[in-house]
């Protein structure tokens, strides 16, 4: 079954896509290249999917080896086979060992054709689709400006669009998700701000232009659509990307603060063209996305590779680094997860910071690769990133947010010991409350420490019988239910009498009465340190459902 999808005009026809090019295209996510015996500048000229009941190859093509199992002698001879009729490469799914065959790639070395694997989050199904749009995309003439962006750089590419139209551009997918939105100094429309916030267009005005048969026209047309002012909503354009006959996404043009330029339609039909080979890397480069998370997941548990983590994401294996535990406030829903990672990415962007950052419950983590190579230096760009970052989360989610700093290590490999503090300091601000809202584990010690101990003696079987066991069972019984809230009140205001009836709301001689019945109930010496300190760890296991005796 040919797959043809070779451009129609220019030099792009005469000349045909490299191997080379449409890897480049296709993102490191979609396609790992094994061997390449005649290099990676062959021109490919269609894509084909193993028929066996059809199984006349065609010369120039990309061979999509479905169902054949790389460990097989099959696919040896597909290999050979495949070259005999002048097939440039051959593509097989990962095989169980996920390393190719030995006999696969001698045979692929020997028969001058190049040997490429599927990888295990990219599907037959969408790798069709993309190396049918990465064909097509092969040569796309543009503007120097939109041509400069790197491949991949979305929001790079949505500022160079802004620029060429003279506008506020949004790059969105066929679910109205934003991917990219360029940066403007002038106001913009509330529609846009609840757009880019949100990272996707608003229900509202989604289901509107459903009703409207907007997105019926958008996709249905290869031309940019103009949509008038109308009260507080300015002028736009919107154009669809699409590449080998498929619908890849739209970038919408809002005006800001003036006109758009005379000629912005012809710019966005261009910068549409090369916005397609961007958007394909996009749905490979979130498979890659995967292949970081793993590797950054299974590093930080103990059974990852520092090598692997760095070749995926980037980062230096040696040198300064640090892992941030970050927790936003309760007002957190479950739709948030995707905005926060967005959010600390960015943040740490801004800042110049090599990062990954790795979704959890509850929050995130955020690891920090290429710090300064003086150790005090990078211990201080971890406490200025910490604070800067806990003010955006709070803005974006609410009060309440926490950030634990990970100590500073000195590589990749360190970084699970890096995320052990880090999560220790997470917990000890919440377990201290609203006084800190960022810290290193050793700017939060005692804390920690008491934590630690609490995690000791949770679990443990106490004497029955102890004054705070006694004071629990006369709560539970008929007239009981403030012994335990008073004592509680009593300790933490280290037997300060007006502190403590305030804290209540009684009355400092209603205070004194309670205090000689709880000592007569309980038999608790509250002259005695060892008495206080027992009281004090089982009123602290109470609080954490732990058991009181």
């Amino acid at each position: 079954m040919a797959l043809n999808g070779l451009p129609e005009q220019g030099d792009a026809a005469a000349s045909g896509p490299t191997l080379e090019k449409l890897l480049s295209v296709m993102g490191a996510g979609a396609l790992e290249l094994c061997v390449a015996p005649r290099g990676q500048g062959v021109v490919v000229e269609g894509v084909t999917v193993l028929d066996s009941l059809e199984p006349g190859l065609s010369p120039g093509h990309v061979l999509l080896a479905v169902g054949v199992d790389p460990q097989s002698a099959a696919a040896v001879d597909v290999v050979r086979d495949a070259a005999a009729s002048g097939t440039v490469a051959v593509v097989f799914g990962q095989g169980r060992s996920g390393r190719s065959p030995d006999a696969l790639r001698a045979a692929a070395e020997d028969a001058g054709t190049a040997l490429l694997f599927r990888t295990a989050w990219f599907g037959w199904t969408a790798l069709v689709g993309a190396l049918r749009a990465g064909l097509v995309l092969s040569g796309v003439a543009a503007d120097p400006a939109v041509a400069a962006v790197t491949l991949g750089d979305l929001n790079g590419l949505a500022d160079a669009v802004s620029v060429l139209v003279g506008g506020a551009v949004t790059i969105e997918d066929v679910e109205s998700r934003v991917l990219a939105y360029s940066s403007t100094k002038e106001d913009v429309d509330e529609l846009r701000r609840l757009t880019i916030l949100g990272r996707r267009v608003p229900e509202w005005r989604v289901s509107a232009m459903q009703e409207a048969g907007f997105f019926r026209a958008l996709w249905g047309t290869g031309d940019v659509i103009h949509r008038p002012a109308h009260g507080d909503n300015p002028e736009r354009l919107v154009v669809a990307v699409r590449a080998g006959g498929e619908v890849l996404g739209s970038i919408w043009v809002a005006a800001a603060g003036t006109p758009l330029a005379p000629h912005a339609p012809d710019a966005l039909r261009s910068a549409a063209r090369v916005a397609a080979a961007h958007l394909v890397h996009h749905r490979s480069y979130r498979s890659h996305a995967r292949l970081v998370d793993d590797a950054a997941r299974a590093l930080l548990d103990g059974r990852g590779s520092a090598d692997m983590l760095a070749e995926r994401a980037g980062l230096p294996v040696h040198g300064h680094c640090a892992v941030l535990a970050v927790r936003p406030g309760a007002s957190r829903d479950g739709d948030g997860t995707g905005q926060l990672r967005g959010l600390l990415a960015v943040h740490c962007g801004a800042y110049d910071h090599k990062s990954v950052v790795l979704p959890v419950d509850q929050g995130a983590l955020v690891l920090l690769g290429a710090l300064h190579q003086d150790r005090q230096r990078a211990v201080e760009q971890v406490a200025r990133l910490g604070k800067s970052l806990v003010l955006q989360v709070t803005g974006a989610f609410g009060p309440g947010a926490k950030i634990g700093l990970g100590m500073v290590v000195e590589g990749l490999a360190d970084l699970p010991e890096s995320r052990r503090s880090a999560d220790l300091a997470l917990r000890a601000l919440l377990t201290r409350g609203q006084d800190r809202v960022v810290a290193f584990a050793s700017e939060v010690a005692e804390t920690v420490a008491l934590n630690q101990i609490m995690d000791a003696l949770t679990g443990l079987a106490l004497a029955p019988e102890t004054p705070v066991a006694r004071l629990v069972a006369f709560d539970a019984g008929p007239g009981g239910g403030t012994m335990v809230q008073t004592l509680r009140a009593y300790l933490d205001h280290f037997g300060h009498v007006p502190a403590t009836a305030r804290a209540l709301g009684v009355h400092p001689n209603s205070l004194r009465h309670r205090i000689s019945r709880l000592t007569e109930v309980s038999g608790l010496d509250l002259r005695s340190p060892d008495a206080r300190l027992l009281a004090q760890l089982q009123l602290r296991l109470l609080d954490r459902g732990g058991r009181e005796a």
